[in-house]
């Protein structure tokens, strides 16, 4: 068995965990989680001191878990990090992040956390690291490749193949929330460009377009139930935008043919209006040969994002 400090650093939280890997066949376990807010407007620096409380915090719980003195936590053999932004899996540094996280980028997390815990830090984009987990231990488990969709504040997507998780040339692989989009034409896209899936089909854009449209609910969850319940304006913002994600995603059973689809994040759960109308839209684009490919729910829970990074700090530590 093998024992990592697992962190999770989005835009707004941070979660950190001691993640045992047994390494026969049995499921991992996951012990200490903890999470706070992510001090984001405060700076990189702000959020790396955050990050390495919040890990301290996670090995001290998992020693009371396991019924240990609170200061002897199991020794760690590494550490990986799930982080927004586009990664340098060399150097786990951040090449590029979006204003989610002002200052984000060129950010040095696998050197700052090896300073200050102790052990080697092993880096990789939140989404890459939360497809490697569902891939290795929830809806991909059973199956030679799996496609991770997750559509929540953003879109993103993680291919990942017998085991190994597809970043691409330059780390960039998987933003699904960057195509094209029919019907988003001049809708502005958080990337600074315009006629993006993301900017229609994200939790925020399905929001944005809803309130330029003359509703009133306060949020995409209030929205969800007012579709539910029969709104128009509401049932139609929800059902283009679910249309629009599955036949982004109809494009990509086309181009990558993926043995199964986990989707994941907010918008994922807001109802069967969605969900029809994404298996909808894969129907309409996805060819004969890719239409019946098994499109679930993601499997592997909230903790997924740690999960993959553990397993991916695991191989880096190895190599």
């Amino acid at each position: 068995m093998s024992t990592h400090l697992a962190l999770d650093i989005g835009g707004t939280k941070i979660s950190a965990a001691l993640v045992e890997l047994p390494g026969d066949g049995a499921p991992p376990v996951v012990r200490g989680l903890t999470t706070g807010p992510t001090p984001a407007a405060d700076g990189a620096d702000a959020v790396l001191a955050a990050a390495v409380r919040l890990a301290r915090s996670a090995l001290t719980a998992s020693a009371a878990e396991r019924g240990a003195a609170a200061d002897s936590p199991r020794p760690i053999d590494s550490i990986g990090v799930a982080s927004a932004g586009v990664i340098d899996l060399e150097h786990g540094t951040v090449l590029a992040a979006t204003d989610s996280l002002p200052g984000w980028t060129g950010t040095d997390i696998a050197g700052r956390l090896r300073a200050d815990l102790g052990a080697p830090a092993h880096v990789l984009n939140d989404v890459h690291a939360h497809g490697l987990g569902e891939a290795l231990f929830g809806a991909g488990a059973a199956h030679p490749s799996l496609l991770l969709l997750a559509v929540g504040t953003g879109i993103g997507g993680a291919l990942v193949e017998d085991g190994e998780i597809r970043t691409g040339a330059r780390g960039v692989a998987g933003h699904v929330g960057h195509i094209p989009c029919p019907g988003a034409d001049g809708v502005l896209c958080p990337c600074g460009r315009s006629g993006h899936l993301e900017g229609w089909a994200s939790g925020p854009g399905i929001f944005a377009r809803y309130r330029r449209e003359g509703g009133s609910a306060l949020s995409t969850a209030e929205i969800a139930q007012q579709a539910e319940h029969g709104s128009a304006l509401a049932r139609t913002v929800l059902e283009d935008a679910g249309l629009a994600t599955g036949r982004a995603l109809g494009g990509l059973l086309n181009v990558l043919d993926p043995a199964v689809v986990a989707v994941t994040g907010g918008v994922s759960g807001a109802g069967s209006l969605w969900w029809d109308a994404l298996l909808d839209g894969v129907g309409r684009d996805a060819m004969d040969a890719v239409a019946a490919t098994p499109v679930v729910l993601a499997q592997a829970g909230t903790s997924a994002a740690l999960l993959g990074a553990a397993a991916h700090a695991a191989r880096r530590t190895q190599a």
